[in-house]
């Protein structure tokens, strides 16, 4: 989603107005809904700032990458509450009515945060709230990707996003397999969201296999992107960025193949390389 807005660009001592596109920003309140000693409760879990588009695919995805949920299944319904508001008239309010409670501990997870838009773990209260509910490592045997599938996912990853070409503004995920095709992509502001949208997507539709597929970003890797992935058992992660210390230390605590810098000529190999066909 973009808008126009008047912009004055100076180049080579030129001054040019014109229309540009920026993508657009915009809040999303993400609700709970489940049952519990027979009564109907709603908890708040977040406001984040989004890309407004697939917040179906977001909260899903946000529930089951932070385990609130273990299965997608678990999710009864999905539904977008509140007035159309603001200049784009959307609804700003999301609601997931779930059917299994055994994770809910609000006092873990309720947070009443604002996390901007390029970090989520930003506005987590204390790292201690980041844990990874994950007792076994990868498997090292797959997936199996070639070098030359590695070094076309930036390509890829652009020949999928419609917003990029707009705004340049945009981030995004997609989860290609081992020949080069690109399963699915989701775009958002946020780098955290635009993967929480993708894993939403895919698990809802059982679009994953982890013996021959991997994710590939748009932007830097970080703690949250790595521990995102590792929920669905990814085995490998591409980022056209840089990863982050806490980012390459979980990969290679939990068996992810990492990869930075990602180019159409090179990339880095941060951890277990084993995946990678040369």
């Amino acid at each position: 989603m973009d808008i126009k807005y008047d912009v004055t660009k100076l180049k080579d001592n030129n001054i040019e107005d014109f229309k540009d596109s920026v993508s657009v920003e915009e809040p999303l309140e993400m609700n709970l809904k489940f049952k519990k000693d027979g009564k109907w409760q709603i908890e708040n879990l977040s406001i984040t700032m989004r890309t407004p588009g697939n917040d179906e695919d977001l909260i899903s995805g946000f529930l089951f990458n932070e385990r609130i949920i273990l299965d997608i299944n678990e999710i009864d319904k999905i539904e977008k509450k509140g007035q159309e508001v603001g200049d784009y008239n959307i609804k700003n309010k999301i609601e997931a009515t779930i059917n299994n409670i055994k994770n809910i501990d609000i006092a873990k997870f309720k947070r009443n945060f604002l996390t901007n838009s390029s970090c989520g773990v930003c506005g987590k209260t204390s790292l201690d709230t980041v844990e990874v509910i994950k007792n076994e490592k990868l498997d090292i045997s797959f997936p199996k990707i070639n070098k030359k599938i590695i070094l076309k996912s930036p390509d890829l990853i652009i020949s999928q996003q419609s917003q990029f070409s707009k705004t340049g503004g945009i981030h995004a995920s997609s989860l290609i397999d081992k020949e080069g095709k690109v399963i699915a992509t989701r775009e958002d502001v946020g780098r955290h969201n635009a993967l929480d949208k993708l894993i939403g997507h895919v698990q809802k539709n059982k679009l994953i296999d982890n013996h021959s597929q991997f994710i590939a970003c748009s932007g830097r890797l970080n703690f949250e992107l790595i521990q995102k992935g590792l929920m669905s058992n990814i085995g490998l992660m591409a980022g056209v960025g840089a990863p982050t210390s806490l980012a390459i230390d979980l990969a290679k605590r939990f068996g992810m193949t990492l990869l930075g810098f990602v180019k159409n000529n090179s990339f880095n190999i941060y951890a277990n390389k084993e995946r990678i066909e040369f």
